[in-house]
């Protein structure tokens, strides 16, 4: 199975597993997680959040550049070219 198909047959469940799985550093068993076991399950969810629409304040590592007069901080230039590594295969 490529990782793309894993990513289109992943249910919402795997989904909130594997990212709490990250989020913890452990399996629901306890088990800690390898460092490959880590940026594999980090790079499903953010690939599935990107696919699935996730809204961008909900997705892992969302960091909110609003100052406080409401105005935006810079873009990240390197988001589009992180997304385009996270999601090809």
């Amino acid at each position: 199975m490529t990782f793309e198909k894993m990513i289109e047959a992943m249910t919402p469940e795997v989904y909130q597993s594997l990212r709490r799985a990250v989020e913890l550093g452990k399996w629901p068993n306890g088990q800690r997680l390898v460092q490959e076991q880590r940026e594999t399950s980090l790079r499903a969810v953010i690939a599935y959040e990107y696919k699935h629409g996730v809204a961008e304040d909900q997705r892992v590592g969302y960091i909110d550049r609003t100052r406080s007069d409401g105005a935006q901080h810079g873009t990240d230039p390197f988001q589009p070219q992180v997304l385009k590594i996270l999601t090809d295969d």
